[in-house]
């Protein structure tokens, strides 16, 4: 997003943290109304161009976000929406995006809230692994000519009971309404925001065989220790990894055996 998109994006993010932050809104409840107008302003290109036009007052488009939104969503969902077309977008995708981002940040604020944030995030990330291995699931799960009904299905299926709540409902709006991205991508976005939320950078560690306990405190201190936050381990095996373990935060890469990594970690700490 450009500059004008990201500034209304974290003005939108504020105030749902603020809604979020009070016990009189539901968290789940908001993030599935504004799943539904995403899902709205993504059929209807010209109320999209509408809302974001910069010739048009904004109090004028909050108003008719207002108009169209009541009694088809909750007080909060509307104020939230209605505040985030007063600001300006660069581009009209912006706006979309932006609310379907706030929806799915608001269903893990559900998960917060409910102590299962940890869980979901784990289980963010294990689905992804079992899709990117199974191309008969991604398959199922990314056929245009399957109806949603019958993804819904068969992630009921997959998930129900198995998952926490959040994480399937996640996963369910992000296999029906993908919006033009492959499920992997949708996945790794969800798992990001999940790690935002606890204000921890995500690394994906990949070793030849399990980690110790031991081993994932020594690596994840060594690691919050080089990028100064705190960080979420995803953990994978793979036997045929190079050097021991592979650690892949953002679009950084470490290679090398586990014990050199964190020796090398202590000593640039220590410089």
């Amino acid at each position: 997003m450009n500059g004008a998109s990201r500034e209304a994006l974290a003005a939108a993010r504020e105030r749902l943290d603020a809604l979020t932050d009070t016990t009189s809104v539901d968290a789940a409840q908001l993030a599935d109304e504004l799943a539904a107008v995403t899902a709205l302003l993504d059929r209807e290109v010209s109320l999209r161009r509408v809302l974001t036009d910069p010739a048009q007052d904004g109090e004028a488009k909050a108003q008719l976000a207002g108009r169209l939104l009541g009694g088809q969503v909750g007080g909060p969902t509307a104020d939230l929406v209605s505040g985030m077309v007063r600001s300006r977008w660069s581009q009209p995708r912006d706006l979309v995006d932006s609310i379907e981002e706030l929806s799915a940040t608001a269903e893990l604020t559900a998960a917060q809230q409910a102590g299962t944030l940890d869980n979901v995030e784990d289980e963010l990330f294990r689905f992804g692994r079992i899709v990117s291995s199974n191309t008969e699931l991604r398959a199922a799960l990314t056929d245009r000519k399957a109806t949603a009904a019958a993804k819904v299905e068969l992630l009921h299926r997959l998930l129900g009971g198995r998952a926490a709540v959040s994480t399937e409902r996640l996963v369910t709006r992000l296999v029906t309404a993908p919006r033009g991205r492959s499920l992997e991508a949708g996945l790794e976005s969800l798992s990001k925001l999940a790690a935002a939320r606890r204000d921890r950078v995500v690394a994906v560690v990949t070793s030849a065989v399990p980690l110790s306990d031991q081993q994932k405190q020594r690596l994840g201190d060594a690691l919050a220790k080089l990028y100064g936050r705190r960080m979420h381990l995803n953990l994978d095996v793979d036997p045929d990894v190079v050097g021991g373990v592979r650690v892949q935060v953002g679009d950084e890469v470490i290679n090398g055996s586990l014990a050199d990594r964190i020796d090398d970690a202590a000593r640039r700490m220590a410089s």
